[in-house]
């Protein structure tokens, strides 16, 4: 009998085991670029299980430069994707309806970068320069920026179309580049270049900035209730991955250099970017975290409609391009 009875409760042990692997629901989200400290929070939550403690099998998909989250999503490739606003809300315009769910990073981190021995000292000389530009959605900040200013491209500047990387500045290919505070602009300084030959533009300060970083779904998606669930556990579990990042960017620095398969990622170098990136979110820790402020999506549309001649979208998406339900159902008490 004693026998029998361990074997019904492995048997039973085993049966509940299985029910609970099988409680694992899966959700898949798209990074925007690859393994590094910009995603940390992403990183942080899958590795302290706070995915798995809300019950989800979750699969981080790596970016790249061949790698376009907007055809991932659209081609039923994730559940979720990371992605600036301007490049989410072109692509709504053409057809593919992206919605903002939640918006960890409320600063832009985006800057040109430019080398004073070119002759730039204020966005009035960029006329007649070469400026490197990241396309692939990234563009649509610049060219909204060049049209306040009143310089077409072609005529009054050159786009030198850059690479992910910063040679076109170091090989005085360009008199600017494209960098992100937490990544790019270092590269520039590691290679050599000191901090009192460089002048940098931030979009914040220029007016121009849109936001970046954002947690996008397909819109029909969200009538889906169950859906509208699992996706507020993510939410959930990312937010608190994100804030423990902020508090110690040592650890998230370590957590992502670990995730990273092609072993190229430093503690070092992403200890230094997890430390800017957390600048950009000044939100973390609070109950604000991850909320999408109106005003903020509101400028952002303003700044997008209003980019010259090259206007990155020609109709205001209105309130369609974003949506409260998932960040509320994420962080009710």
């Amino acid at each position: 009998m004693m026998r029998l009875s361990l074997k019904l409760m492995a048997a039973a042990v085993a049966l509940a085991a299985a029910a609970g692997a099988h409680a694992q629901e899966k959700f898949t989200v798209q990074m925007k670029w690859v393994p590094q400290a910009q995603f940390a929070g992403y990183y942080v939550a899958a590795a302290k299980g706070y995915y798995k403690a809300e019950g989800l099998d979750v699969t981080i998909k790596p970016g790249g430069p061949d790698v376009s989250p907007v055809q991932v999503i659209a081609g039923n490739g994730a559940d979720a994707i990371v992605n600036w606003m301007p490049d989410a809300l072109a692509a709504r315009e053409a057809g593919v309806a992206l919605v903002n769910v939640a918006q960890v990073f409320n600063r832009s981190g985006l800057m040109l970068t430019c080398k004073k021995a070119s002759g730039v000292s204020k966005p009035a000389d960029f006329k007649g320069k070469t400026l490197g530009v990241w396309f692939g959605g990234n563009e649509y900040p610049f060219l909204n920026w060049m049209g306040k200013l009143g310089l077409k491209p072609d005529t009054d500047i050159k786009i030198l179309k850059q690479g992910f990387n910063v040679d076109p500045l170091l090989q005085n290919q360009a008199a600017c580049i494209s960098t992100m505070i937490y990544n790019e602009y270092w590269q520039v300084i590691d290679a050599g270049v000191k901090e009192t030959d460089l002048v940098t533009f931030f979009y914040e300060d220029q007016g121009v900035a849109s936001l970046e970083d954002g947690l996008y779904v397909m819109e029909a998606k969200l009538k889906d209730p169950a859906f509208v669930a699992r996706a507020a556990k993510f939410v959930r579990a990312t937010l608190k991955g994100w804030n423990d990042a902020v508090k110690d960017p040592a650890g998230a620095a370590k957590i992502v250099v670990a995730a990273d398969p092609s072993g190229s990622a430093t503690q070092k170098v992403q200890q230094r970017q997890m430390e800017n990136v957390a600048k950009l979110i000044t939100t973390a820790n609070t109950p604000k975290m991850g909320y999408l402020e109106p005003a903020a999506y509101e400028r952002t549309v303003k700044v997008l409609l209003a980019a010259g001649s090259t206007p990155v979208i020609k109709k205001d998406p209105g309130k369609a391009g974003y949506s409260h339900v998932v960040w509320e159902a994420a962080t009710k008490k």
